[in-house]
């Protein structure tokens, strides 16, 4: 299934401005890079993929709204999955991409 096109718009429209952010499609979702790490994904059906450091995304997990993402049924440490009902608003969504964007600014540049 092909990715949210009015939430990649979101997203491009909070980044737009921010140094080294690129997008690429990939995986069936249109992912945001910055500085070559991806930082946050659209995908389908509204959900965000947001990268961020193993032991805060396991604080931030709370098993409906936001889980760990998994790949043919295996957990991806350091990715959530954020569902489209906890990104009804510009803030909430201001608020996973700006945790994507911080935990990758910490890596080197690719």
């Amino acid at each position: 299934m092909a990715y949210d096109e009015e939430l990649a718009q979101r997203i491009h429209d909070l980044l737009d401005g921010e140094p080294g952010v690129t997008s690429k499609k990939m995986f069936g979702g249109l992912g945001f890079m910055v500085d070559g790490h991806m930082a946050v994904a659209a995908g389908s059906q509204g959900s965000l993929m947001v990268r961020a450091d193993p032991a805060d995304g396991a604080e931030w997990a709370d098993g409906t709204s936001v889980t760990p993402m998994e790949m043919r049924g295996r957990p991806m440490s350091g990715w959530l999955l954020v569902a489209s009902d906890a990104l009804a608003d510009d803030d909430q969504l201001q608020l996973w991409v700006d945790r994507g964007v911080a935990f990758v600014r910490t890596l080197p540049p690719k």
